[in-house]
């Protein structure tokens, strides 16, 4: 078989204003199991919606938008649903900027011969295909940006703003994430930005300027994130995944008490996750137990434990016919900081 073979189904991104999950959202109320859980966590989030004051942080880990999420996360941005991302560079770069580049992911099988891809230069996330070489103008495409940056240290944030000056014109795609975000100021941070086809591009960028370069500050994306936190007061989160995105948002209450600053716990919170909580982790804990590091206020808090692609296009389809978002002003939390 030769690469096309391999690369020819699509993957489709789900549209959650196509459909209305309303009633199977309200019939989930009267089950139990996940079901219910599910339901309970998506009436958490239209409250965040409904609550004029509440910033609303959105976290992604995982492989989510590779895998047919990535539009109702833009849909959640364009229609003022989430004021603020925490995501893996993965998410953000390998996944939304990709496709904005024109690129595609592909749905394959998981009963594949690996070395046979390795071959082909394709690379798998579980049944799903990626072209390698693709991946690599990606990577490239990174490089220009930084290269055309004045060589200082930058928070990922201000990064992935670069990233979406730079598809206003240059986007073969031209509803993605990171573009969305850049016209709405929508911040986007990645704490582990490097750990994706940003840091080959980077890698490149410095290997290229080894004396002066750019380079992403983790430090300064926590500070930045405890800056929307202190400026948001109250907030809610809604987390896919967990890793270092829910966590890096959780702790940002934490880092604002160290600066002296008096903010309250996130208010609200759900977390999506197929993680287990026996080994102390958890996807970096449950939302119980961050009551206990004073991070998220256990009174209005879900776990749901479900595979997030199954449930998640039910739960923001729910919060979009509802249509509290209508009522929201634009937090604009970019315009806090100097670019």
């Amino acid at each position: 078989m030769k690469k096309k073979d391999y690369l020819q189904i699509p993957v489709r991104h789900i549209d959650i204003t196509s459909f209305d999950a309303t009633p199977i959202i309200e019939a989930m109320k009267g089950m139990s199991f996940t079901a219910r859980d599910l339901a309970t966590a998506a009436g958490i989030y239209d409250r965040m919606l409904s609550e004029k004051k509440c910033g609303i942080i959105l976290t992604i880990a995982g492989s989510t938008s590779a895998a047919g999420c990535m539009q109702i996360y833009v849909e959640m941005v364009k229609n003022n649903m989430v004021d603020a991302i925490v995501a893996t560079g993965a998410t953000v770069v390998d996944m939304d900027f990709f496709e904005a580049l024109g690129f595609r992911h592909y749905q394959g099988t998981p009963f594949v011969d690996d070395r046979e891809l390795r071959r082909l230069y394709i690379d798998r996330i579980y049944d799903t295909y990626i072209d390698e070489e693709d991946l690599q103008v990606c990577d490239r495409t990174i490089q220009a940006i930084a290269d055309g940056l004045p060589p200082r240290l930058y928070s990922s944030r201000e990064f992935i703003r670069e990233m979406g000056r730079y598809l206003t014109g240059h986007a073969v795609k031209k509803d993605s994430l990171v573009q969305a975000a850049f016209e709405r100021d929508v911040p986007i941070f990645c704490p582990a930005f490097s750990d994706s086809s940003a840091g080959f591009g980077l890698v490149l960028h410095q290997e290229k300027h080894p004396q002066a370069h750019v380079s992403i500050d983790s430090v300064k994306d926590f500070r930045e994130l405890t800056q929307v936190k202190i400026k948001a007061g109250m907030t809610g989160l809604l987390m896919i995944g967990g890793g270092a995105p829910k966590n890096f948002a959780q702790d940002t209450v934490v880092c604002a008490e160290i600066l002296g600053k008096k903010v309250p716990m996130h208010k609200y919170a759900v977390q999506i996750t197929v993680a287990d909580v026996r080994d102390g982790a958890c996807s970096s804990s449950t939302l119980k137990e961050a009551n206990s590091w004073g991070k998220v206020d256990s009174s209005c808090e879900q776990m749901v434990y479900a595979e997030a692609t199954s449930v998640l296009p039910l739960l923001a389809s729910y919060a979009w016919h509802r249509g509290n978002w209508k009522k929201r002003k634009p937090r604009r939390f970019t315009k806090l900081f100097k670019d």
